[in-house]
């Protein structure tokens, strides 16, 4: 009797124990597991592939289109309200200084006549008095 036996991995089989159908149901599980672990391999590979380089080029445009939107909506209303609050802010602190130095200006000017004003007077009433003093 012809025996044929097949080692896989200290494992022996004896082929001539089983009828011709569950030897080709045996090669046809042989076969599906080698053709399923190929295409697994293939399958790993092309997904990993695809999957870094689809994830690139979309997280990539993705992400700067974001960054571009959300840059420019927070940096423009972000902007325009320190801006805003920070020139109007300036703009009347330096505005209520200027008001504020030319009304002083103002102020000592007009109490800079009045002091020289009252000054001339008494001082020319003085030579006055003085000159009458020395006519008579």
């Amino acid at each position: 009797m012809d025996r044929k036996v097949l080692e896989v991995s200290s494992l022996s089989l004896s082929f001539s124990d089983y009828p011709p159908t569950y030897l080709s149901i045996f090669y046809v599980s042989i076969y599906l597991s080698i053709y399923l672990s190929i295409y697994l391999i293939y399958l790993c590979m092309y997904l990993s592939i695809y999957l870094s380089i689809y994830l690139f080029i979309y997280l990539s445009i993705y992400l700067s289109m974001y960054v571009s939107i959300y840059l420019s909506i927070y940096l423009s209303s972000y902007l325009s309200i320190y801006l805003s609050i920070y020139l109007s802010l300036y703009l009347s602190i330096s505005l209520s200084l200027s008001l504020s130095v030319f009304h002083l200006s103002i102020c000592l000017a007009v109490y800079l006549s009045i002091c020289l004003s009252i000054y001339l007077s008494v001082y020319l009433s003085n030579c006055l008095s003085v000159v009458q003093c020395h006519s008579v």
